[in-house]
């Protein structure tokens, strides 16, 4: 039963997500305008449609069903995409054997040699996994022709910092070390992720720069930066546009213990004194209505004054999230297909 239940849920949200813009428009109800943006008139209708629903905030669940409910809310936006293939592994890390999930698109299933993106899932460190940004990770893959290598790391409050890190880095460098077993070429591997993702990423980024590790590209899509500063957007956007203020300090509390520092460079990445020399290029997205737009825009000029390359990419209309609605809707699909474009550009130009 609750797999027919499950099934007409998602048939009825595909349905109200792709009535006729004009239609949408009347149900979003007026424009909403803040801080000279436009939300995106979907994305309203979206927040509209959970409202009514009287769905609740994940971070007032228990952290167990609020994992459950996140997989939910993924699996409806994001759809079933289409991909060559993908098989689950193992990753041997110092703590043991982490999860993980290869995408090999179409384009490449023959066996091509392609670039790898190492994929870091948002959701606070708390929350997310291999299925919550499974549709994402295809089409990223499908769009870029490159391979995705998506990491199950450890989450908090069980696995505190650093696991999270020490379990992306440990992947990272097996991804690397095991290029061609993955018929991947080793200097056009890159990282990225969304939110929680992003920071992870930017910091696998920079370790792998230290460490002489090769790393070609950071794609960081809407990253948490600074632990410390409490930026414009994150007063603005504290509520009613997904991501709130009770989840970002769940997140916050849940990931750092006690004795950890806020301000250390590999939790507030924005505070780094010295970025190593050949970090990877980056692309940095934001999304307009978003607590974290500010300090992903900083984290991009800040790169930018240290002489790493970086492009940063707003999304004016649309909140934290969007780069998991690729399954419902069209303006949030054509901008995740759209990045993985440019991530086509940086490692995979020739397939």
């Amino acid at each position: 039963m609750t797999r027919w239940i499950s099934t007409l849920e998602a048939a009825a949200f595909r349905a109200a997500l792709g009535l006729p813009p004009s239609v949408v428009r009347r149900l979003a109800g007026r424009p909403l305008i803040l801080d000279g943006q436009v939300l995106d008139t979907p994305t309203q209708w979206l927040l509209r449609l959970e409202r009514l629903a009287k769905e609740p905030p994940i971070a007032s669940l228990p952290i167990p069903d609020g994992r459950t409910a996140m997989r939910r809310q993924t699996a409806l936006a994001g759809g079933r995409q289409r991909i060559g293939r993908t098989e689950d592994v193992e990753v041997p890390t110092p703590a043991g054997p982490m999860r993980a999930r290869l995408y090999t698109p179409t384009a490449v299933v023959d066996g091509t040699t392609s670039g790898l993106l190492v994929f870091l899932h948002g959701g606070g460190m708390v929350y997310g996994d291999l299925d919550t940004h499974d549709a994402t990770c295809r089409l990223l893959a499908e769009r870029a022709g490159v391979r995705v290598l998506a990491l199950d790391y450890r989450l908090a409050p069980e696995h505190r910092y650093p696991a999270a890190v020490d379990d992306c880095w440990a992947g990272y460098q097996w991804a690397v070390e095991h290029a061609a077993d993955l018929a991947v070429d080793p200097d056009r591997v890159a990282v990225g992720g969304d939110s929680a993702g992003g920071y992870l990423s930017a910091v696998v980024a920079i370790r792998a720069a230290n460490a002489g590790v090769p790393c070609a590209f950071q794609l960081l899509v809407y990253p948490v930066t600074d632990h410390v500063t409490v930026s414009r957007s994150r007063q603005l956007f504290a509520r009613d546009f997904y991501l709130d203020q009770a989840f970002m300090d769940l997140a916050v509390e849940s990931y750092l213990g006690p004795g950890d520092d806020r301000a250390d460079p590999e939790v507030s990445v924005q505070l780094t004194e010295k970025f190593p020399d050949d970090l990877a290029p980056a692309l940095v997205v934001t999304a307009g209505f978003d607590p974290l737009r500010d300090e992903g825009e900083t984290y991009a000029r800040t790169l930018a004054d240290a002489g790493v390359p970086v492009e940063l990419q707003r999304y004016p209309g649309f909140i934290h999230g969007f780069f998991n609605i690729v399954g419902v809707g069209r303006s949030t699909r054509a901008a995740v297909a759209e990045i993985a474009a440019k991530l086509k550009a940086a490692i995979n130009p020739e397939v």
